[in-house]
């Protein structure tokens, strides 16, 4: 087996190349580099699912604490490269349509498998589906249709993603597996992330009940999320949808996409909809990865991807490198103070942010912690991250706006009217 200090050594250095009679900073060089950037990021977050994947067969075939840990640790490690393509997002239609399969939150994990009453609630007056439990029954109602759920496979949870227009019934994607993988984290803003254990997973007596159907869902949702992965993987190759769309794009249409993805990403999504509403509700159940206690590592990576599409370069897991003419040597080229502007913001969000990945690292507190009512320092710091990313976001709009171009960037009622929040 390879060290990973080999690994690296040996890495195979991928450049993008502008192409016959381009530059690196001409607009259409720096689209391809983008749509190479992105098949790049995603096959590598495929590969980190395939791992995961093989870690769940090995916990499945024989559950135990150690089997449970192993698949634990490999839906960390997936995150990872996945975290870092979401600034594809918001400028893609492709992307932006397919994105709800893999990683839509927050979820109402009552539909998918049983939960703690006191803490969850029994009912919802938006979501008929909030307790349905389908890992424990057969056949659920979905409006004025009864669905058949006896065999629980892949062509089921397409049926039940966002089953009855409700967003929250999310039965695929990474935390559909990791709800699976932990449970519900019933500690609050305390210590600690979900607990479910193995023996909810035995094929003979164990805990939880229903562990056949349990174990067939858990396959299932893995299984399709490679899949799902695989198909983003082939639009952005080649001859894909995704890649077509933007190199069709004129090329200053193309810097337009790009910018907006960032833009998106660091205002409304992240800064907003991620990280100041939890703040503003003080609640654990407002942070992304919140039953594996994860969402310090999800934040950062987002921001790290952030950059590197910025920059045009990714490094890989396996220590390969894609590079190629990136949005920031053409912005120094025809914004160079804009462009200086923008690195410093963005340097600054990923300090902030990583200061928040440290503590959670460092075993201080978790997350949703750090958000807890109270939390004085936990909360400065989380707050930080929200300036820094706001911050990068105006860089933004300014760069944009030397450029000659036009974004629409999304934003969040948490940041533009905090007061419609409760």
């Amino acid at each position: 087996m390879k060290t990973f200090q080999t690994m690296i050594s040996a890495a195979v250095i991928s450049i993008a190349l502008a192409g016959p009679g381009l530059t690196a900073t001409q607009p259409s060089a720096v689209v391809k580099g983008y749509a190479d950037l992105a098949e790049a990021m995603y096959s590598d977050s495929l590969t980190a699912a395939k791992g995961l994947q093989t870690a769940i067969d090995a916990f499945l075939a024989s559950p135990s604490d150690e089997t449970l840990k192993a698949a634990r640790e490999a839906w960390k490690t997936a995150r990872v490269p996945y975290q870092q393509t979401e600034g594809f997002r918001f400028g893609n239609p492709v992307v932006d349509e397919w994105e709800g399969k893999v990683n839509a939150w927050p979820l109402d994990e009552g539909m998918i498998d049983y939960v703690d009453a006191g803490s969850y609630g029994a009912t919802s007056d938006s979501n008929p589906l909030y307790t349905a439990n389908v890992i424990a029954n057969e056949e659920i109602r979905i409006g004025k249709d009864e669905v058949d759920a006896s065999k629980i496979d892949k062509d089921l949870l397409g049926k039940l993603q966002e089953a009855g227009g409700v967003e929250s019934n999310v039965a695929t994607g990474y935390h559909a597996v990791e709800f699976l993988l932990w449970g519900q984290d019933l500690n609050g803003t305390g210590p600690g992330a979900g607990n479910r254990p193995f023996t909810d997973y035995l094929t003979e007596g164990g805990t939880g009940g229903h562990n056949d159907r349990r174990r067939d869902y858990l396959k299932a949702a893995t299984d399709l999320l490679v899949d799902d992965l695989q198909e983003i993987v082939e639009a952005w190759g080649k001859d894909g949808d995704a890649r077509k769309e933007v190199i069709a794009k004129d090329g200053k249409e193309g810097l337009t996409t790009i910018l907006t993805g960032l833009g998106s990403l660091s205002y409304g999504e992240l800064a907003g909809e991620r990280i100041k509403l939890g703040l503003i509700l003080h609640d654990p159940e407002e942070e992304h990865d919140c039953f594996s206690d994860n969402t310090h590592n999800s934040h950062y990576y987002d921001q790290v991807g952030m950059v590197a599409i910025y920059k045009g370069t990714y490094k890989a897991s396996d220590g390969k490198v894609t590079k190629g003419p990136g949005l920031a040597a053409y912005a120094a080229e025809k914004a160079p103070k804009e462009a200086k502007a923008v690195e410093a913001a963005m340097k600054k969000a990923e300090d902030a942010l990583a200061a928040i990945k440290k503590r959670a690292a460092d075993g201080v507190e978790s997350y949703d912690q750090m958000i807890g009512e109270g939390n004085e320092e936990g909360n400065k710091l989380v707050q930080a991250a929200v300036d820094g990313l706001v911050g990068q976001a105006r860089a933004i709009e300014t760069l944009v706006a030397k450029l000659g171009l036009k974004i629409e960037v999304e934003g969040s009622d948490s940041l533009d009217n905090p007061s419609a929040v409760q």
